[in-house]
């Protein structure tokens, strides 16, 4: 092997391409079991972020069962999730451009269930005795400004639809008792989001297919409840953070108590629909994954012994688990691992990758291991992140000279970084440019109490979090304090402008979609989240003040580094106006400035040539600001005012 050439960090040369990161790479969703056949969704970014529902038959054959022309994803609360589901090999799905439910037999075209019009479904489950699908509907009849959520049952024959409830602002999560006799589900009411406070209902179910004895059975303004689900026995279980953390529950003979306490989430902040981290592979025995320190787990919950036991498998993060006849399958990724549908054998303790999100193997040379870390932030508290170093086995940078740091704030803002495999960061590392992933105050996986440090204080903990995550790597040696630079993307993408405007910590900084103008966002967005800043801010417009006092738009005379915008040009989340003003009033002032935007493109990049150009183009943007040459040809950024 060659002995390392000495070179800048920024200027090495990496085989971690944009190209690579957006070649044969798909995305992995939603996971649903029928039988001995499994399904799941695969975003793909080569057919302009099609979601497909592939099937795995029993003898491992794997075929998309959405023909092309369909895309299998739902605009209820714009984020979606649960947009199919599947009983005896009939599946049941949205369609994207038209919102429709459509219904398709195998070796048949589809075929629309409801209507055309306004509505939108999410989170279907198959009754198994009357032939009916009960989901989420959201009705948008009447306008973006009186949306109207309800549970609904719809007849599988005629699509004859029948209200089960509805009165409350939001709804998710039926299930079904294993007899078909009752139902449960979540609801919850403005300002909360479902990780604030939610309320869990049962009704029994008419022969008619209406409810009668309807009963709250948990939750309130101050308790959030995630994934109800029956027992093979017909015991209701559902995870709660009524003790600070998001932990298992029962509800029997009338009464809750605790399957097991302890400092771990067993849930996670429903931004989409159909998420689950636990099922059952039998009356006695529960199989879930949580979380602690930002790693996740996978185990087995004896329900008579109350002992929880650990399965080890080479995973840190596990999502959408399924529990089968004798296995269980999930999503999952780990440090060195892309995210991967895994197949896990309870008995024999085996496991079967049956899908990959992408072949790319990484040489170990190449791959920069992350670090967890903590660190003091404001008030004498500690805040968490991941590390990661610069690597590159062909390069050394010149004695002396530190890296530039990259400081990545997560969206959300409720929900978390990971350390699981991601080609987007050893893009940088590998290019000798460090990166720290911060799990600022509000994120999840840290109990109750971490998650609620931000609120009415969003722009300032993360904020703070962020500034003092980059200052603890400066003073300890380990990065540049002069080539600092933060990214994000929504509201990560808010928080990377609040520290540009409002700190002078950074000298550079790139907005993915991210919010300028917090009375613009809370006037336009949608109704999900139309009351989220309530809480993250307080009551608008009776504070607008607050509002106004942490928007970077209204102070970009104290912004004095360079910029870099991404902007979907379709989304309804955050509309372009809110880059497009703060990218004119940068370049009135004379601040180096781009504006990238993206034709087609909503919350989010999913055309694999609008994702490269995104990842290069805020390489290029850094190369010009911080002064190093870029090992590759990249295409060329117009920045103005450099």
């Amino acid at each position: 092997m060659p002995e390392p050439k000495v070179a800048p960090y920024g200027s090495w040369k990496s085989p971690i391409t944009s190209d690579l990161i957006v070649s044969d790479t798909i995305g992995l969703g939603q996971v649903v079991l029928d039988g001995e056949d499994i399904y799941w969704i695969e975003m793909r970014p080569e057919e302009s972020g099609r979601n497909v529902i592939v099937r795995r038959t029993r003898d491992g054959e794997i075929t998309d069962v959405t023909p092309p022309g369909f895309n299998v994803r739902t605009r209820a609360h714009e984020y979606g999730g649960g947009a199919f589901t599947v009983k005896d090999g009939i599946t049941y799905y949205s369609n994207f451009a038209d919102q429709r439910l459509y219904r398709q037999v195998p070796g048949s075209p589809p075929q629309p269930l409801t209507p055309e019009g306004a509505l939108r479904f999410a989170d279907g489950v198959i009754h198994p005795l009357q032939n009916r699908l009960i989901c989420v509907c959201e009705d948008h009849s009447q306008g973006e400004h009186q949306v109207v959520n309800r549970l609904v049952s719809l007849d599988l024959g005629d699509g004859a639809q029948q209200v089960l409830a509805s009165g409350n602002d939001f709804y998710s999560s039926p299930c079904l008792s294993p007899d078909g006799l009752r139902l449960a589900w979540l609801t919850w009411n403005h300002p909360n989001m479902p990780w604030d406070g939610t309320e869990l209902w049962v009704g029994e179910i008419n022969g008619d297919g209406s409810l009668k004895k309807i009963e709250r059975v948990a939750g309130g303004i101050d308790e959030s409840i995630f994934q109800p689900q029956w027992s093979p026995d017909g015991v209701l279980c559902f995870v709660s953070d009524r003790t600070g953390w998001w932990n298992l529950y029962r509800w029997r003979d009338e009464r809750v108590e605790p399957l097991l306490e302890v400092e771990a989430e067993f849930g996670m902040p429903q931004w989409l629909f159909g998420m689950s981290t636990y099922g059952f592979s039998s009356a006695d025995t529960l199989i879930c994954t949580y979380t602690q320190q930002g790693i996740w787990t996978l185990a087995c919950l004896n329900l008579v012994t109350r002992k929880l036991e650990r399965i080890d498998i080479p995973y840190s993060e596990i999502l959408f688990l399924r529990v089968g006849a004798g296995s269980i399958v999930f999503r999952a990724s780990s440090v060195t691992e892309p995210a991967v549908i895994v197949r896990f054998e309870l008995a024999s303790r085996q496991l079967q990758v049956l899908r990959r999100s992408n072949q790319v193997v990484v040489d170990p040379g190449y791959f920069s291991m992350p670090q967890a870390i903590s660190f003091p932030t404001q008030d004498q508290l500690t805040a968490y992140a991941f590390y990661y170093a610069p690597q590159n086995q062909d390069y050394l940078a010149p004695e002396g000279e530190l890296p530039p740091l990259l400081v990545k704030s997560h969206g959300g803002p409720t929900a978390a970084a990971s350390n699981t495999f991601s080609l987007g960061i050893q893009y940088w590392t590998s290019r000798g440019i460090a990166v720290l992933d911060v799990n600022y105050g509000g994120s999840t996986g840290y109990g109750r109490a971490y998650r609620l440090r931000l609120e009415g204080q969003w722009g300032i903990v993360d904020v703070d979090d962020c500034v003092d995550g980059a200052r603890y790597l400066v003073e300890q040696g380990q990065v540049d304090g002069d080539r600092l630079a933060i990214t994000g993307g929504s509201a990560g993408g808010y928080t990377t402008l609040c520290v540009l405007t409002f700190r002078d910590t950074f000298k550079a900084g790139a907005s993915h979609y991210g919010v300028s103008d917090l009375e613009a966002l809370v006037r336009d967005t949608h109704k999900f989240e139309s009351s989220y800043l309530t809480r993250l801010i307080g009551p608008y417009p009776e504070r607008a003040d607050l509002y106004r006092q942490r928007s970077p738009i209204h102070f970009s005379d104290r912004l004095a580094c360079p910029v870099i915008f991404f902007q979907g040009l379709e989304d309804k989340i955050v509309l372009p106006n809110q880059a497009e003003l703060m990218v004119e009033a940068l370049s009135t002032k004379g601040v180096p400035v781009a504006y990238i935007a993206f034709a087609g493109e909503q919350h989010g990049f999913r055309r694999a040539e609008n994702i490269k150009r995104a990842l290069d183009g805020e390489l290029y943007f850094y190369a010009q600001v911080f002064g190093f040459q870029l090992a590759d040809k990249v295409e060329p950024v117009a920045i103005a005012n450099l």
